[in-house]
């Protein structure tokens, strides 16, 4: 048996891609939408793309599993569990609870396992030359490291009302068949630590069922399901605004991205031309560079692990959007679009003084001016954190406004008085100031060290005074 898990870090999702070297063929589970990858990995191995699958209709990236069909002429196997409304609507073999699917000598069964969403399906794995005892769980979002899937994710990012209870429910019952199977069986899912299908993924990527069994808080309820329920769903993290869009995608017929597009790099006047027509600037440098110099108007979305979840955020599946990024990031920056569908690029520079325009400065301030701030009623300080960190702990006065909703929210930034945003670290008040600015904010401030500051300044004040009582 060959066997290759393919992770993506910026989406911290995982896929596989599973082959018989007897027969030369092989599965892909749970594709990413640049699938060059996949074909790579295939060649070099001797092996040859012959069956697709997927472990639900996913919501946090679009699924490459059809680009894969339409290169290769792999068939598609796709869960028709779920009921009405939780259907793939295109040509697809369909998958029920108990279904084997075959590639080689290689058996993959089908377990019907909802709860983070209707129609979700596990796979368990049979090198059938090795042994007639399975040897592998794909899970997807059902099983994790450490945690399970969410149930509440339809509800908040895609507007099922009322499903996360009933998901709830479906997902303790469903962790009865995961509890059913043998102790040495490895446990692979489809995320890891990062991701926002669940709140305390594991950075491991694989586990046993007999771990999971002893260190997963799911499984140490016994049989309070309403305890069990309350922790579930409570503290989750905010799903990204792009979620909806995925769920649609993955389920429709869609336009097929084979390749990985390359965009043109902008002539001065193509660039200014487009920018006084309206289309958005994205500058995915460091957020020092941004604040030391930047074209107005532009959004910071630094070029790192999360920029696509912040794309996903901040901009919409119609409008053209432009980046400043050198010309070697430009693959690893089109990939990490592609993979949650943002392919309208317009093109890109490397250069911010190139087009010529008047540069900005963001005002960034430390933690001895910020101090100045707090508590003075003419100034309105925002945490962009998360509702859950922000109700961890925050600074006294600070009111909460997540970086991702922020642009929903403007409406509740004050116009009047002097806007202080914040976060963790800066990254997400450095997206937040960039957003406000945008938006005609003028009287703004970013207190870049944040609450890691802020604590920790906070906790060796308090040390000092300690050792000063002890002293004395």
């Amino acid at each position: 048996m060959f066997f290759q898990h393919v992770y993506d870090k910026s989406l911290a999702q995982g896929s596989y891609l599973i082959g018989c070297q007897a027969t030369g063929e092989a599965i892909v589970i749970d594709a990413k939408r640049d699938i060059d990858t996949y074909l790579e990995i295939a060649k070099e191995n001797n092996l040859r793309i012959t069956h697709l699958t997927e472990t639900h209709i996913h919501a946090d990236f679009l699924c490459g599993s059809r680009e894969l069909a339409a290169v290769t002429g792999a068939q598609m196997y796709l869960s028709d569990e779920g009921g009405e409304g939780w259907q793939y609507e295109f040509p697809h073999v369909g998958l029920k609870d108990g279904d084997v699917i075959t590639v080689g000598n290689l058996s993959l069964k089908v377990l019907h396992t909802p709860g983070h969403t209707p129609e979700s399906i596990s796979f368990l794995l049979t090198d059938h030359p090795a042994t007639d005892e399975p040897v592998m769980l794909f899970t997807g979002d059902f099983v994790f490291v450490g945690d399970i899937g969410r149930p509440d994710l339809l509800e908040k990012a895609a507007g099922f009302t009322g499903t996360k209870e009933v998901g709830a429910r479906q997902m303790f019952q469903s962790l009865k068949k995961f509890a059913a199977l043998p102790e040495f069986v490895q446990v692979w899912s489809a995320h890891g630590a990062g991701s926002a299908c669940g709140k305390a993924l594991g950075a491991v990527h694989c586990s046993t069922v007999g771990y999971e069994m002893t260190r997963n808080w799911a499984f140490q309820y016994g049989e309070d399901e309403a305890g069990f329920t309350d922790y579930l769903l409570a503290d989750q993290p905010e799903p990204p605004k792009y979620f909806a869009m995925m769920k649609h995608l993955n389920k429709v017929k869609r336009p097929l991205l084979v390749e990985v597009p390359r965009h043109p790099r902008l002539t001065k006047e193509q660039f200014l031309t487009a920018y006084n027509r309206g289309i958005k600037v994205i500058d995915t440098r460091h957020k020092t560079a941004f604040a030391s110099g930047h074209i107005p108007g532009s959004l910071n979305i630094q070029g790192n692990n999360s920029f696509s979840t912040w794309a996903g955020w901040l901009l919409n599946y119609e409008e053209q959007f432009m980046l400043i990024a050198d010309a070697d990031q430009m693959k690893d920056l089109t990939r990490k679009l592609m993979r949650i569908g943002l392919d309208n690029i317009y093109g890109y520079i490397s250069d911010v003084e190139e087009p010529g325009i008047a540069l900005q400065t963001a005002d960034v301030i430390d933690i001895n001016e910020f101090k100045q701030y707090v508590g003075n009623p003419e100034v309105q300080i925002i945490d962009v954190r998360g509702v859950t960190e922000y109700e961890a702990g925050h600074i006294e006065g600070a009111e909460n406004i997540f970086a991702g909703t922020l642009q929903d929210n403007l409406d509740k930034v004050s116009k009047d008085r002097l806007v202080i945003v914040h976060c963790q670290a800066g990254d997400r008040s450095t997206i937040a100031y960039s957003l406000l600015a945008r938006n005609g904010f003028r009287d703004i401030k970013n207190y870049s060290g944040g609450m890691k500051e802020w604590a920790e300044r906070k906790s060796a004040g308090k040390r000092k005074k300690e050792f000063a009582v002890l002293n004395n």
